[in-house]
């Protein structure tokens, strides 16, 4: 946690993981998010990973460091107190369709100056998840050995409209700044997802070749990159991307003169030619099967490390947790209370901030547990009508739904 962002407000309308990661990475930068969703909890206050509890890991962690306001937006009531917030804050994230009662036009008659970053699936306003929008750009036929595509477990999609979505909030709140002008960010994942496609050269590749990219397993295209099991049975991924790093891997191996042998044999050089050496991977790689095969892994890691050589063994989420240089000695995580009860690691900014202090991650909230601080901070409610509207079912304050959150 950074105040990179103090004096920042954010009204956050959302769901899933693209605009509620827009949130926390502006939260986690020092802004104010306030969260605002159905009493009870919206769509996916439940999602899994769940303790046993049935409270959601998944929505503990996407949203930490945020405040919580619950309306019933059913009524028109709750919906008119979500507009007004936002309208009274000025920054609204939100992945609620371009129509109905969050338009940014509706939303804008109160507030012209408004910014709003909207996420969508298609920008057509049709819906799709990532794992639909990964379908459609190909990736999955590019994964795996084949025939059969394969499906990526990381929503990246949902991750990178996240982060583009929190860029471009600043972004347009900084050209607010300079012409006092807002405006609205329609931000759709199948855009994130086919101009990600372009911006690695996919687009461009598929038209100059004519055809699909082959399939390659676990081996790295254009590089020498590839996994490999050590005579002690541990999988591991080697790859290669400057020509010490080549020099060095030889070298570890003891592989030069056989190297040489083939590059004498096909009148080419590997030693600075990342292309080469992956068009010459079929008689490069049995080499180092068999020299990686008969050594156990400890020993080459150190070899490797010592070399400078990218590598790292295949291991399990729970093996990842238990490595104190991805977690416990790293100063991203700390300890926060969570409404779930169960203690852990808690992630704050990703980024490090060598010139402040890095303050620990901040908890979630409960549903609707700063429902009265925002209503009589942000609108100027009394505190008489505050409680009618949570006698009259309007407001939420402090609901875990039916249990837990």
């Amino acid at each position: 946690m950074y105040d990179l962002l103090a004096g920042l407000s954010v009204i956050e309308a959302s769901s899933f993981v693209a605009s509620p990661t827009a949130g926390l990475y502006c939260a986690q930068m020092g802004a104010e998010v306030i969260r605002v969703d159905q009493i009870g909890g919206g769509p996916d206050f439940r999602r899994w990973p769940v303790t046993d509890a049935n409270d959601s890991l998944y929505w503990e962690n996407l949203n930490r460091a945020k405040k919580s306001v619950a309306l019933d937006l059913g009524r028109p009531e709750g919906r008119e107190l979500l507009q007004a917030l936002v309208r009274a804050t000025g920054q609204f994230v939100t992945n609620f369709p371009v129509g109905g009662f969050l338009s940014h036009d509706l939303l804008a008659e109160g507030r012209p100056d408004l910014v709003t970053v909207r996420v969508m699936g298609w920008a057509d306003g049709s819906p799709a998840l990532d794992y639909t929008v990964n379908n459609s750009v190909g990736y999955p036929m590019l994964t795996g050995a084949g025939p059969d595509p394969v499906n990526h477990v990381l929503p990246a999609w949902d991750l990178l409209t996240g982060a583009y979505a929190a860029f471009a909030l600043l972004a347009a709140i900084q050209r607010r700044s300079v012409t006092g002008e807002g405006g609205e960010v329609r931000l759709p994942l199948s855009d994130v997802a086919i101009g990600t496609v372009a911006n690695l050269g996919g687009i461009a590749e598929v038209l100059y070749s004519g055809a699909n990219r082959p399939r390659l397993g676990n081996a790295v295209y254009g590089l020498f990159g590839r996994d490999f099991v050590t005579r002690d049975g541990q999988r591991t991924m080697i790859v290669v991307v400057t020509p010490r790093q080549w020099a060095n891997l030889i070298a570890a191996l003891g592989l030069g003169d056989a190297i040489a042998v083939i590059e004498g044999e096909r009148g080419v050089s590997f030693a600075k030619d990342d292309g080469l050496r992956f068009e010459h991977r079929d008689a490069l790689y049995p080499l180092f099967e068999r020299a990686i095969a008969a050594r156990d892994h400890a020993g080459l890691a150190a070899a490797f490390d010592a070399g400078g050589i990218v590598h790292s063994p295949y291991r399990t989420m729970h093996d990842a947790v238990q490595d104190p240089a991805l977690v416990a000695g790293n100063p991203i995580f700390g300890q926060a209370d969570n409404p779930s009860g169960f203690a852990y690691p808690a992630a704050g900014a990703f980024a490090t901030l060598p010139q402040q202090e890095r303050r620990p991650p901040a908890s979630a909230p409960r549903n609707g547990q700063h429902s009265e601080e925002i209503l009589s901070e942000r609108l100027s409610l009394s505190s008489g009508e505050i409680a009618r509207l949570v006698d009259t079912g309007v407001v939420g304050v402090g609901a875990g739904g039916e249990d837990g959150l």
